[in-house]
């Protein structure tokens, strides 16, 4: 019987790292990285909570929940809305805070004009931050009740649901947050270090009280606090890698024994080598191992040497034509993960690839998989072919980003973007009011420049631009935190 010749495994490969670094359908002669880097951090003060300051730039915004904390007699006024409804999560805008501040340590140089802005996203988290862990023994995880704001389409300008205010404690642990948060305000005071030194020995100070809070007190928020974060944010990963990540970043900032001992030391016991291809707000073995890799691939710790091994594995498992069953690629060439928001997963594991090839570059290395090698320059294509698709590069020929090209998201699930601004419709509009501006098929009257979507939530490219569908169609602030990393670095080196 007459049989179809194949390309040998190998070719396969290339060939299908080759079609998805240069895809098929016509792509845009060259994408302004400047411009999308400028917008990517202005979505920041689209999310703002609180008295909004003087140089506020999306003026459509307005104060808002200017009395949190009081029931409980702490000023939890600031932070960030972690998405298109009013609630302040503490889990994921611990988690953006670490990512913005590890784009600026990594790719801030970069950035040009728009550092400032970027050192002032991070600022507007870390100043809420410390409010949220001035108490001993005691770190604020949460504001605003989800149940009450999800039942209500409303301004946060307006808000009328309950701001109940949620806490962790001895008796009541919470080491996933806390070590997320130890982990937000240590990659901070890297990034404060010459720009403010007070206030960057203020922020490291805090993570190694609340690192030591964590770890002495352990256990996942979701058991302490489980109607308040689940579904929303629930735990679901286990506390053990923000415990890991947490200490990889006191280290970082502290050069301090202790904690590379503690890293040695626990290592096994925290499980550092799961799951080696996840990373985002309740998953960070991928970051852990990339982070502190960095230091085995400048000859300065071979005690590391496993968490390399670790993150050449991550490099290996994401490449193109490699076959594994945690991460696939569309026919776009769109990274995806089964579950919502998908763009989550692009940016966060992108910008692991974009920091792991400069790593690797520096050293002079390359990650050999199999019949391919990882070279620097290939993960950087890599990494710039997900944000080329974000920004338009893709089978629809739409950007992602709202405000950037000429065809992107209109009607993004967005509370404060879908309904009249205060300076357009004074008059208060109630938690039931807005479902007619939820539900319209007119699009959102304020444009929330900046903010990436989370995009196609399937393996076929589709995307139905409607505010029900929030899964594709809500933005994040840990969308766009690691986002900015990687703009910054293709605005420097298009």
């Amino acid at each position: 019987m007459a049989r179809t010749a194949q390309l040998p495994l190998s070719a396969l490969r290339v060939l299908t790292v080759l079609l998805l670094l240069h895809p098929l359908w016509p792509v845009a002669a060259g994408h302004n990285y400047a411009d999308a880097l400028r917008k990517s951090i202005l979505f920041f003060e689209g999310q703002r909570s609180g008295r909004l300051p003087p140089d506020q730039r999306l003026r459509w915004r307005r104060d808002s929940a200017l009395h949190d904390g009081a029931t409980d007699g702490v000023d939890l006024t600031g932070g960030y809305y972690d998405a298109g409804d009013n609630i302040k999560f503490g889990f994921p805008m611990a988690f953006t805070t670490t990512m913005l501040s590890w784009s600026i340590i990594d790719f801030g140089r970069a950035m040009g004009p728009e550092l400032g802005n970027a050192v002032k996203a991070v600022r507007w988290a870390t100043d809420y931050l410390l409010k949220a862990t001035a108490r001993h023994g005691v770190v604020f995880v949460q504001v605003g009740d989800p149940y009450s704001d999800h039942n209500c389409w409303e301004r946060p300008e307006d808000m009328d649901t309950l701001r109940t205010v949620y806490h962790i404690d001895g008796a009541h642990p919470g080491s996933d947050v806390a070590g997320e948060t130890a982990a937000a305000l240590a990659a901070a005071s890297i990034v404060f270090r010459s720009r403010d030194p007070a206030y960057s020995r203020l922020l490291l100070n805090r993570a190694v009280r609340v690192f030591e809070f964590a770890d002495k007190h352990r256990g996942a928020y979701s058991n302490s606090l489980r109607r308040a974060v689940c579904p929303f944010y629930c735990d679901v990963n286990g506390y053990q890698d923000e415990l890991l990540w947490g200490a990889a970043w006191l280290h970082k900032a502290s050069r301090r024994r202790q904690y590379r001992e503690y890293i040695v030391k626990n290592e096994v016991v925290l499980r550092a080598g799961d799951t080696i291809n996840e990373f985002g707000w309740d998953n960070k073995h991928a970051g852990i191992n990339v982070l502190v890799s960095k230091e085995v691939l400048m000859g300065r710790a071979e005690y590391f040497d496993s968490f390399k091994r670790n993150a050449d594995g991550f490099i290996c498992s994401i490449l193109p034509g490699i076959s594994h069953p945690q991460v696939q690629y569309s026919p776009g060439g769109l990274i995806f993960k089964a579950g919502g928001s998908n763009m989550q997963h692009v940016t966060s594991l992108s910008f692991l690839i974009l920091a792991y090839s400069n790593y690797l570059s520096h050293a002079h290395k390359a990650v050999p998989c199999g019949d391919t090698t990882a070279t620097p320059a290939l993960l950087k294509r890599l990494a710039k072919r997900q944000v080329d698709y974000i920004l338009g590069d893709n089978p629809l020929g739409m950007s992602y980003m709202v405000g950037y090209g000429e065809r992107y998201p209109r009607r993004v699930h967005h509370r404060a973007s879908s309904l009249p601004s205060v300076a357009a419709h004074p008059a208060h509009i109630g938690c039931k009011a807005g479902s007619r501006y939820f539900l319209s098929s007119n699009p959102n009257p304020n444009i929330l420049v900046g903010a990436v979507v989370g995009g196609p939530n399937n393996n076929t490219d589709a995307f139905p631009d409607s505010r029900p569908f929030f899964q594709e169609s809500e933005p994040t602030t840990y969308i766009n935190a690691p986002l900015v990393g990687l703009l910054g670095f293709f605005a420097a080196h298009p």
